[in-house]
């Protein structure tokens, strides 16, 4: 058994220095039979069997070995991979050949129970005609695997498997441990002197530890970066508002005419935007653009080619009107005029129903302080509830605080007498330590010693390499070619031609497309010409059609204003009056409820209200202006560009 297990032993050393991506079969057993050669020749030709026989056959062991270490034998060591192939290959397709007993020999000399399991898990019935017999017959036919392979290992079954449980039955005999005959020792007390009871140790004074250092108050407080975000986030989302603001308010301002001696003040009442905060205007000067009405407007081609487009088709659409009033059609004079008295009527009704608004908010905010102040009061009552709770239960936490202290001390002195026994502990772990830290460190060396020296190999065979490819470099080589212009390639090709006739051809094709380009030019030139001509005449025809629409629009607007100007003033609400009177009675009441309430006289109200009303009646006529000026029609942009 010695014999055959050296052999098995000398077939997986070569097993394991073999690379299928690397190493070549045939120049593998070669190489393996000049290292076998000081072998007698019996042996030598068993190993080179088996060899040969495990380097055909691997896709089919590589299977049943793989499946092995996934199923049962997750435990065993993967050094073990070529043993088990060995084992496979000669169950599975030397055993005919082998004989049972010389098979029965060379598995006792190697290990039983790795043998065991192995052998159990390739016999087992199922795995043979299930996932075996399809693995295989996918690598060669399925008739030949079932034939040669598969049905003689079905016949070996029963006597493999009375093998198994008579190697497991001899190992279960090893390991059992043997009766022994003679008597146990039966071990006696000591009869030891009885110590003396040791005296109480006087307690050592507990050590004071230095006080700690407070936590600060910056942990508890967010950082200086994050409130300067936040603050700068509120800027950008009030200037943002702020643009939007003014974007809603000069939607139309095209539309609307502005007086050339409107001074600054009405500037800065009409954009509300230029009244900013002292601070932020500090902070970041603002500027904002004012358009100038007395700009020239430039105008492209197409700007002008629609503006044009347009006044004609404005010509042709009076001249229909006028068509149709010879024809005997009807005027709009009359619904116009009931039109507008209809829209001054809805405007006076939204206005009114504006203040009542804005009556009806100054009445929500008046109730919701007088709330505030009631609430103000029940949390001031809850918080002295909270201050004589609070009290109660600091003194408790004193007491607590009391006997957590007492508790500490005699954890301190329990902790001081554990210390002692650790240092001994401690310096035997360092100790152990540096022992370990030694031989890591002699190893390294080695490491280091063997790495230089492949290192000095590696660069000694470049050099080597270097000096063969710049000897081969400094070989003298042939350089240059003369060649002919004027000669004809001669490949076969249709078309082919000589250097110097490919230059004059292309030479001519320049020249004609240099002709083309001229003439395309001379045509681009004229085209232009005729554009522009054309561009002066509408140009002409716009600014007349400019002039005479500035004059009816200038026309319309003094008629609306003096028609305004002859309307009196919007009569008063009932409903804003009342509203006006019941915030009078909740102020009065909100001030009444206040601490340290004087009351103002009643002589200067009626005073107050009229100035009030004045103030009122302003806005809404300015609002009003600003209404009419963003409705006429015809004071836009076109009105500025007939003025250019």
């Amino acid at each position: 058994m010695a014999y055959y297990g050296k052999c098995i032993e000398t077939v997986t050393k070569h097993l394991d220095r073999f690379q299928p991506e690397k190493d070549i079969p045939e120049q593998f057993l070669e190489a393996a039979a000049t290292s076998l050669q000081t072998l007698s020749p019996q042996k030598q030709a068993f190993i080179m069997e088996i060899l040969s026989g495990c380097l055909e056959y691997r896709k089919l062991l590589t299977i049943v070995v793989d499946a092995f270490y996934v199923r049962d034998g997750r435990l065993c060591p993967w050094a073990d991979y070529s043993l088990f192939e060995v084992i496979c290959y000669l169950a599975a397709f030397q055993l005919e050949e082998l004989g049972f007993q010389l098979f029965c020999d060379i598995v006792q000399s190697q290990p039983v129970h790795k043998v065991c399991k192995f052998l159990g898990f390739l016999f087992n019935p199922l795995n043979l005609g299930s996932w075996i017999k399809d693995e295989w017959s996918l690598v060669y036919e399925t008739s030949h695997v079932k034939e040669n392979w598969i049905d003689p290992l079905m016949r070996w079954q029963p006597e493999i498997q009375e093998l198994i449980d008579k190697l497991q039955g001899e190992l279960t005999s090893q390991l059992s441990p043997p009766k022994s005959r003679t008597k146990v020792t039966e071990p006696k007390e000591f009869s030891l002197t009885t110590p003396r009871p040791r005296a109480i140790p006087v307690p050592e004074p507990v050590p004071k530890v230095a006080k700690t250092r407070p936590v600060p108050r910056s942990t508890y407080q967010p950082p200086k970066e994050q409130r300067l975000l936040e603050m700068t986030k509120r800027y950008n989302r009030w200037k943002a508002e702020e643009l939007l603001l003014r974007a809603n308010i000069e939607e139309l301002r095209c539309a609307v005419p502005r007086s050339r001696g409107e001074s600054q003040l009405q500037d800065s009442k009409k954009k509300p935007w230029l009244r900013l905060p002292p601070r932020i205007l500090k902070a970041q000067k603002l500027t904002f653009y004012t358009p100038n009405d007395k700009a020239p407007v430039k105008l492209n081609t197409a700007a002008i080619l629609r503006e044009g487009a347009l006044y004609q088709r404005q010509v042709e659409k009076e001249l229909q009107r006028v068509d149709r009033l010879v024809d005997g059609a009807g005027d709009f004079s009359e619904f116009l005029e009931w039109q507008r008295r209809m829209q001054a009527r809805d405007r006076e009704e939204q206005l009114a129903a504006g203040a009542v608004r804005r009556l009806r908010g100054k009445l929500s905010h008046e109730a919701a302080a007088l709330a505030r102040q009631q609430l103000a009061c029940e949390k001031r009552r809850a918080a002295e509830l909270k201050k004589e709770e609070t009290a109660e239960l600091m003194q408790q936490c004193a007491e607590r605080r009391l006997q957590e202290e007492k508790s500490m001390k005699e954890l301190v002195e329990q902790v001081m007498e554990t210390q002692k026994n650790v240092k001994a502990a401690q310096t035997e772990l360092r100790k152990g330590r540096r022992r370990i830290a030694q031989k890591v460190t002699e190893e390294n060396r080695e490491l280091l010693q063997r790495g230089a020296e492949a290192a000095k190999e590696e660069q000694r065979r470049r050099c080597d390499l270097v000096s063969q490819l710049r000897a081969l470099e400094s070989q003298p080589t042939r350089r240059g070619k003369l060649v002919d212009l004027t000669q004809i390639p001669g490949h076969g090709l249709e078309g082919e031609m000589s250097v110097v006739e490919l230059r004059e051809r292309l030479a001519l094709l320049k020249e004609t497309r240099r002709r083309q380009e001229e003439e395309r030019r001379d045509q681009i030139i004229q085209g232009k010409r005729a554009k522009s001509q054309e561009l002066r005449d509408t140009v002409e025809q716009v600014a007349l059609c400019r002039a005479a629409m500035g004059r009816s629009a200038a026309l319309r607007w003094e008629e609306k204003k003096a028609r305004w100007a002859a309307a009196g003033a919007p009569s008063q609400d009932e409903r804003v009056l009342e509203l006006q009177r019941r915030i009078q009675k909740a102020a009065e009441r909100r001030a009444m409820a206040a601490p340290g309430h004087v009351p103002a006289p009643r002589a200067v109200r009626p005073k107050q209200r009229a100035q009030l009303e004045a103030q009122r009646r302003l806005e809404l006529e300015r609002s009003r202006e600003r209404w009419l000026r963003a409705q006429q029609p015809g004071c836009g942009p076109a009105r500025r560009l007939g003025a250019a």
